[in-house]
């Protein structure tokens, strides 16, 4: 109550009739005990006051700016004590956190396989890879899904290669089913990246995991299937999305060549990297560090945005894989960003201002022509950008490198279950 009363410091008054139906939802079931409230404060005529959300205390953001509301701290059907506090939007506005204010421009969405990090900030949705399953896997909290992915393995049968591929599905899709109880949204599952030159498997592999979303009784209009934005890769989004209503997040994007290829192929969403654009220019620049503004990575999605908009494509952007929250809050206004629990938690606690940095109006007037590329042309101006070419293969080696040690672990597991341990 100390810190409510520090933050909720305007324009106070008590007043002690008249508005019981007010609290009717918002009683707590025990007392609080009531705070000292000075003279200075009280008024016997009180401004309307604003009825408060179903909970007893109310957070910040419930308040709409300028208008009154209500706190009730002790309450008798004979005298309850009402405090009044009217919020300024500037005042409003300094007690906001970074990560409430990002959340009015872009759709937050929590990249992560620990699905228990998920639900203390909201997001709207969740993203996952290899990486992040493998690390989430190693937790004991979620043995349970381990070793439920490797019975259903076994129980499938056939070659030990099969069974430890049905168990990585199972797995999957398993933390996948568990993220969607957090968020209200969509959760990406990852296609296998040693898939990313073979576009018929790609098409296989996202059916088969959406027939396993499917069993479970999600809908496939709550996943994304992540595929590697190879030309591959990028043919088998345009055949899911075309024929069998899959939507598809395409992930591993370093240049606008991939960009423009994916939103001709109208899939759903796309992944430009932030942070490995910034980390290769960091590397091969000479430049240790670089501000938000020029930040290569924020740059880069930020001309895929206006591109985009500009030309009325209806894939979104989703700018991924940030280092720092800088590069978060200069893209501000993205369609959506996908951010690590870490960086959550340090825009949960950032009161600087969030202001969007992209908007429609502003890509509708940038200077950008049109272009179309076939797969020649993409080839081609993707082979001259070195950066995404190498980022591009690396991110596919090392989600691989990822796969393999899972299955490792899979496979040590399953043959452990086979000999009765």
């Amino acid at each position: 109550m100390h810190n409510l009363r520090s933050h909720i410091s305007v324009s106070c008054h008590c007043f002690f009739k008249g508005i019981d139906f007010l609290f009717q939802r918002s009683l707590p079931s025990r007392l609080i005990s009531p705070l000292r409230v000075p003279a200075a404060w009280r008024r016997a005529s009180p401004p309307t006051p604003f009825p408060l959300p179903p909970r007893a205390l109310p957070r910040l953001s419930d308040i709409p700016p300028g208008l009154t509301c209500c706190l009730c701290i002790k309450s008798s059907p004979e005298s309850p004590l009402i405090i009044m506090s009217t919020l300024s939007p500037d005042k409003r506005r300094k007690m906001e956190s970074a990560l409430s204010q990002l959340k009015k421009h872009t759709v937050v969405v929590a990249d992560t396989g620990d699905f228990n990090a998920i639900e203390e900030y909201k997001p709207q949705d969740a993203t996952t890879n290899p990486s992040l399953i493998l690390a989430a896997a190693k937790m004991p909290a979620y043995q349970p899904l381990v070793d439920q992915a490797i019975k259903y393995g076994v129980a499938k049968g056939g070659t030990e290669e099969e069974q430890v591929a049905n168990a990585m599905d199972k797995l999957f899709v398993s933390f996948g089913l568990e993220i969607l109880k957090k968020v209200p949204g969509r959760v990406s599952t990852e296609v296998d990246a040693r898939l990313s030159f073979d576009k018929a498997a790609m098409v296989a592999k996202a059916l088969k995991l959406i027939g396993l979303y499917e069993e479970a009784g999600i809908s496939k209009e709550r996943v994304l299937i992540k595929l590697s934005s190879t030309w591959e890769g990028i043919q088998a989004g345009r055949e899911l999305e075309k024929d069998h209503g899959v939507h598809c997040n395409m992930t591993l994007l370093f240049s606008f060549a991939q960009a423009v290829a994916c939103a001709e192929a109208k899939v759903t969403l796309i992944s430009p990297f932030v942070g490995r654009i910034l980390d290769w220019h960091k590397e091969n620049s000479g430049r240790a560090s670089y501000e938000p503004h020029e930040d290569p990575g924020v740059l880069s999605v930020t001309k895929i945005y206006n591109y985009y908009k500009k030309f009325g494509y209806g894939t979104v952007v989703m700018g991924a894989s940030f280092r720092n929250t800088g590069q978060v809050k200069a893209l501000a206004g993205c369609d959506l960003l996908t951010i690590s629990p870490g960086l959550l938690a340090e825009l949960s606690q950032d009161h600087s201002a969030v202001t969007p940095a992209l908007r429609v109006d502003k890509a509708k007037a940038c200077d950008l022509e049109k272009i179309h590329l076939g797969e020649q042309d993409y080839r081609w101006q993707h082979n001259e950008d070195r950066m995404a070419v190498e980022k591009l293969s690396d991110g596919i080696r090392k989600f691989a490198a990822d796969a393999i040690k899972l299955e490792t672990m899979i496979k040590g597991k399953m043959l452990s279950v086979k000999n009765g341990e």
